[in-house]
């Protein structure tokens, strides 16, 4: 009998949480899943009906394999850039790439470093924050460790926390799960440390297009004044048209060689993105701004609401979100009249006495998301709060 080649992985986090979804969904518990950070619904229908005509087309390059390109959507990495950044980058300057979606290029970012033959060190934003970076470079066998995120730093790390023996930097501003933006001195000052120290930066900037303060910026918009640095920010579609999380599609920018360099195991290892999905997210940022704007204005007021709500039955937010659909609040010291563990303690809690989901960042945090209808479940979630009767010392 045979068995897996590979060597016991660590339960990862969501599967956890999952796992105890279906345990108290089996017991009768009816849920208030806060825990799933993707759009509900489907896409807007502008895009949805632009992708339909685009698949009845007889044109043979809407059906092909794109790689590198788009010759079903001519042009379109450098379309949809432009869209996220509100055309704030010096398209001369850069190269663009079309992708098929942030997640699987998580992975090409190390390669494209040269990591399956010299040692690489590299740096993400996982803690708290999204897993895949940390579990790219352990599948990778790379060298990784956590930039300090905190309530001290306000989720910003600075230069002096980057280790000498770092070339990499995997970013993700605006930041899942805090929300967190960065301003163009913050940039200007990361690409002018990485630039002199030959460290090159990739930013995951899937939440560029839900950011709700005029301080935000993107790399995009400063890096090319560094003409020395080696950096690329990715920009996703999953979130600009309703939901399209499925459709896979989006857009990198970059210097040249590094474009390059990730271009070059991508073009090795990857078909490219499905022409006929771009073409529907091309026709809505061209030509459907208020139904883009309504989901974006949409997720700003239910954050405002939720904060609000979850601030009068005792809960400390960590950090004010400045964009996206996440907030994370710090975990209490007691609830239903025990004493809290940990972030998976009070989290497991939760859903056994209440059924409310969320996602718990130890030791300090928990994120609840925006995506359901909080404003329609508002009264069971203050109904469960009040339960738990949280608190801190």
């Amino acid at each position: 009998m045979t068995s897996s080649w590979l060597p016991p992985a660590k339960q990862n986090l969501f599967q956890a949480i999952r796992a105890k979804r279906t345990e108290v969904q089996e017991q009768g518990m009816k849920l208030l899943d806060l825990s799933i950070g993707e759009p509900r619904g489907p896409a807007l229908l502008s895009a949805r009906k632009a992708a339909a005509t685009a698949i009845m087309s007889d044109k043979e390059e809407m059906h092909q394999y794109q790689y590198n390109a788009s010759p079903g959507v001519p042009g379109f990495a450098k379309m949809f850039v432009e869209f996220c950044t509100g055309g704030n980058v010096d398209s001369e300057a850069v190269a663009f790439l079309p992708i098929s979606g942030i997640k699987r290029m998580l992975g090409l970012a190390p390669l494209a470093c040269g990591c399956w033959r010299v040692p690489l060190t590299v740096a993400t934003m996982t803690e708290p924050g999204y897993p895949f970076p940390t579990d790219w470079c352990d599948y990778l066998n790379v060298s990784q460790y956590a930039l300090p995120l905190n309530q001290e730093n306000t989720f910003r790390f600075q230069p002096e926390d980057i280790s000498e023996e770092t070339r990499l930097l995997m970013l993700n501003y605006p930041h899942n799960p805090t929300g967190r933006v960065v301003d163009r001195r913050w940039w200007e000052e990361l690409c002018e440390y990485c630039s002199s120290h030959g460290i090159r930066i990739f930013n995951d900037a899937a939440y560029a297009t839900l950011a709700y303060t005029e301080e935000n910026c993107t790399l995009a918009e400063v890096a090319t004044g560094f003409p020395d640095l080696s950096w690329i920010e990715a920009f996703s579609a999953s979130k600009v048209i309703g939901n399209g999380t499925g459709w896979q599609i989006g857009a990198m920018v970059g210097s040249a060689d590094f474009i390059g360099d990730i271009g070059s195991v991508k073009g090795n290892t990857d078909e490219g993105l499905v022409a006929a999905m771009a073409t529907g997210v091309a026709s809505a940022c061209r030509g459907d701004q208020e139904g883009i704007a309504f989901y974006r204005e949409m997720y700003r007021s239910r954050l405002l609401l939720f904060i609000d709500l979850l601030k009068k039955h005792g809960m400390d937010i960590a950090v004010e979100p400045d964009a996206g659909f996440f907030t994370l609040w710090r975990v209490p010291d007691r609830a239903f009249g025990k004493e809290i563990r940990s972030a998976e303690h009070f989290n497991f809690l939760m859903i056994e006495r209440t059924g409310l989901i969320g996602v718990h960042f130890e030791p300090y945090f928990i994120r609840y998301a925006v995506c359901a209808d909080v404003e329609a479940l508002g009264e069971s979630i203050g109904d469960a709060f009040s339960e738990a009767k949280v608190s801190y010392d």
